[in-house]
């Protein structure tokens, strides 16, 4: 089942006398209860997207849906409910998740109490959740006495509070350690495994990707391949992790060709096709060397 659908989505924003365009055509698939990364460079229009699917902004044209939810046809009212009650936010600087004042269980049960939830009801479910992402033991402090990784992982847990099924996180590891990241992640993969959430990361950094199963790259407002990882057992019974890079093709027929195979063959502008039985061959719109075929005495002679 789809939890997530960006249909041909376009995001356009005026600035001045100037249109620019964050999203164009972008086309997203995210079955419930999956792991991914949203790849992308600065300007490549994931945080546009991010904002589209959290509700805080919403598209030109196109369509986007989230647990059923019509982003492009939400009311104020229900706008808000799908903020609170559907989507759970986790952002990069750690500020704008912890209330500095409050103990990591008042920070995680905040929520709660504005939902109206009694005491009782808070504690458990914020006990619950700290335990979730190994935090228990840190309940009682406050943000100035965890580091920014535990901090990171309390955010997490106030994510979750009002059990939400998609969790956005915005660069959830980009201002920590590597150990610490790797406990982002831990606590990522025990909480999509337990409760069934769907989490999204996005990131500029590549290396994320390698926590995932399914890694998609956006660039210029639009999907652009997407990198599957699966466990395989050899014949020496020993475990190794598969990746498999592919690139999107949207129904119109465009295709983005990866950076590194464009400048690889300086591609430029428009390119030669040619269809294959099994394949489409793709090269330089410049003639292609001729080749010069061996001659029985070693030397070679130029095809004609």
């Amino acid at each position: 089942m789809s939890q997530i659908v960006c249909d041909n989505l376009v995001k356009i924003y005026k600035v001045a006398d100037l249109e620019v365009v964050a999203l164009q055509g972008l086309d997203l698939v995210v079955d419930a209860g999956e792991l991914i990364a949203i790849v992308g460079a600065s300007g490549s229009g994931k945080s546009t997207l991010q904002n589209i699917l959290g509700g805080l902004d919403t598209p030109t044209a196109g369509r986007a849906e989230v647990a059923g939810f019509d982003l492009t046809g939400l009311g104020t009212r229900e706008r808000t409910n799908y903020r609170r009650r559907v989507v759970g936010f986790i952002w990069q600087q750690t500020a704008r998740n912890l209330f500095p004042y409050l103990s990591a269980a008042e920070n995680v049960e905040l929520p709660l109490v504005l939902d109206g939830l009694g005491s009782r009801t808070r504690r458990a479910r914020s006990r619950e959740l700290l335990g979730l992402v190994g935090m228990s033991d840190r309940a009682a402090h406050r943000p100035d006495q965890l580091s920014g990784g535990e901090q990171q992982r309390v955010a997490i847990a106030i994510a979750l509070a009002n059990r939400p099924k998609v969790l956005l996180a915005d660069e959830p590891t980009g201002e920590l350690d590597s150990e610490s990241a790797e406990e982002i992640f831990a606590a990522f993969r025990a909480i999509n495994e337990t409760l069934g959430v769907t989490v999204m990361v996005l990131t500029h950094d590549p290396l994320v990707s390698t926590q995932v199963n399914r890694t998609i790259a956006i660039r210029d407002g639009r999907t652009s391949t997407e990198t599957l990882r699966r466990a395989e057992v050899d014949a020496a019974g020993e475990r190794r992790i598969i990746a498999e890079e592919f690139a999107l093709l949207d129904r119109v027929g465009r295709l983005q060709l990866p950076s590194e195979y464009v400048d690889a063959l300086e591609l430029e502008r428009r390119v030669r096709l040619a269809l294959e039985p099994d394949h489409v061959g793709v090269w330089p719109d410049r003639p292609r060397p001729r080749r010069r075929p061996e001659t029985g005495d070693g030397e070679e002679g130029e095809r004609g």
